[in-house]
């Protein structure tokens, strides 16, 4: 990435994705459902988007690096 302006964009997307899988999360979890293939991928969900942004955040350039999962 070239611009601080590009950098807060990236990180703003994936923030978002990654507080939407947190409130699924939260969500299953308060109609105690936590158990079960809807609570596997929520966790799933969740713990992607926590390493795309964090592998974004610590990368040097702001690019995410190649081992990066996708984004569902």
């Amino acid at each position: 990435m070239t611009s601080v302006d590009d950098f807060r964009i990236k990180s703003h997307e994936l923030l978002m994705n990654l507080d939407a899988a947190t409130s699924e999360m939260m969500q299953l979890i308060s109609s105690r459902s936590v158990s079960g293939p809807l609570w596997e991928d929520a966790v799933k969900r969740q713990h992607d988007a926590y390493v795309r942004w964090n592998a974004f955040i610590n990368s040097r350039d702001g690019d995410e690096p190649l081992e990066v999962p996708p984004a569902n």
